[in-house]
């Protein structure tokens, strides 16, 4: 045995009364971050019922005045935005009754709850969006080969200049409260009333032509605020169609993560970091961690326990397990090898790393991990690294494993986005920290 290989002693005593009092505050830990989540869970709840409340209100003021000043003026372009005013308050609705049952507890069902709710409110917000935007366009175009003259006034004009900076104020209040609590579909509420400001704005500005040059534009501004809607619906609907189907994890949060668990000293790399998520701030989560094979299992269990704890208090994220690669640190001829195939692969740039490396002199056998980029094929890559590890050691048996490269490496990397630089070990070479969804063997 070479790499697996680890000690078995038993820690003294002393030890299992110190790990013991180590594995009660861990737990208290959980425990009182449990609580604290929960009641986090509440007050989420409260701020997204209450910020779309005041938006359906004052979106269901604004159509009505809209509706009332297009009607007298005539003006489609004003009565489009009317409707559009009116779809903002519908999509209130949907999303206090997403954020309602998105709250609900696990139950035996679903025990991962119902987080995921969310964004198929989100989804039915954006068909609302996609659908007023279609029939704003239909009405707009019958307007321009059926055109009518507008007639405003005054009195218009001011509503319309009072309505602009009452959605600016509403817009930029809801998306502030949608960031607040990962409110995916708040923060698309809020972006899309600061875009009904700019809207309204060139709503207003053709009716001040119309008074002065006597130019009808209203059907043509009635047409690019349609196309405007149309594109913010679909923008919306592909993002929350990203989160459903899955997408690259936050670089942020894998960053954040791989940090806590390597400031743990006898963690020398946290690999194949996978974050499975659940509904916005409701994520759980596996990662690999490479360990010295002089540590004992009390050892292990103790360290692993600490960590989850950290990353949960931290981050909220609940890892639900950790895998350990023991690190070689007794056999000489195992060492060697090692540094040998990490030369080799590292040395393609689309390798970004090679971790988990296990070998075994006397079986003439070895495996390891290696992420690569998008930036080549699997089966290239595969035929280019067996090809090369068997001409390396022709009497040995190999078995490689491609891993996906889940987080964006120039993300992970940049210090300025993420808050921090990848350690840079120069026994192993880390070029960053990956995650994989599912291995591959070549």
């Amino acid at each position: 045995m070479t790499m697996a290989e680890s000690e078995t002693d038993r820690p003294n005593p002393g030890n299992e009364t110190d790990m013991t009092s180590a594995e009660n505050e861990t737990g208290a830990s959980m425990a009182g971050n449990g609580t604290d989540m929960a009641a986090n869970d509440a007050e989420r709840e409260k701020t997204i019922v209450r910020t779309s409340v005041i938006s359906i209100i004052t979106n269901v003021l604004l159509a009505a005045f809209k509706a009332a000043v297009g009607l007298i003026s005539n003006s489609i372009a004003v009565t489009l935005d009317a409707v559009n005013n009116l779809s903002d308050a519908m999509s209130s609705v949907v999303t206090i009754i997403g954020a309602k049952f998105g709250s609900k507890q696990p139950d035996r069902k679903h025990p991962f709850g119902y987080g995921r709710v969310e964004y198929l409110s989100s989804m039915v917000v954006a068909s609302i969006v996609l659908y007023a935007g279609i029939s704003s366009l239909v009405e707009s175009v019958r307007k321009i080969i059926h055109p009518e003259t507008a007639d405003y006034g005054m009195v218009s004009l001011v509503i319309i200049a009072v309505a602009i900076v009452v959605k600016l104020i509403l817009g930029r209040y809801v998306k502030k409260q949608g960031e607040k609590v990962n409110s995916g579909a708040l923060t698309a509420s809020g972006s899309d009333a600061v875009f009904d400001a700019v809207l309204s704005a060139s709503v207003l500005v053709s009716a001040i032509i119309f008074l002065i040059r006597g130019v009808s534009l209203e059907a043509y501004v009635g047409v690019v605020i349609a196309a405007v809607i149309i594109k913010a619906g679909i923008g919306m609907m592909a993002e929350t169609l990203n989160d459903i189907i899955g997408q690259r994890g936050d670089a942020r949060m894998n960053a954040q993560i791989t940090r806590i668990l390597k400031e743990e000293e006898a963690v020398r790399g946290a690999y194949d970091l996978v974050l499975f998520d659940y509904g916005p701030n409701k994520y759980y989560g596996s990662v690999h961690l490479e360990l010295p094979d002089t540590m004992t299992v009390d050892q292990v269990d103790l360290l692993t326990r600490r960590v989850q704890a950290r990353v949960h208090q931290e981050t909220g994220v609940i890892l639900t397990g950790i895998g350990i690669y023991s690190y070689n640190t007794k056999d000489e001829e195992v060492i060697r090898i090692r540094d040998d195939v990490q030369k080799t692969v590292t040395a393609h740039d689309w390798a970004l790393q090679m971790h988990g490396f296990y070998a075994d002199p006397g079986e003439k056998m070895m495996r390891f991990d290696v992420v690569v980029s998008f930036d080549i094929g699997r089966k290239e890559a595969s035929e280019i690294l067996n090809r090369e590890i068997q001409a390396l050691y022709p009497d040995y048996t190999h078995m490689i494993i491609l891993d996906t490269d889940m987080t964006d490496q120039k993300e992970s990397e940049n210090p300025d986005e993420s808050g921090w630089k990848v350690r840079q070990d120069p026994d192993t070479d880390r070029k960053g920290d990956h995650n994989r969804p599912f291995p591959e063997c070549l």
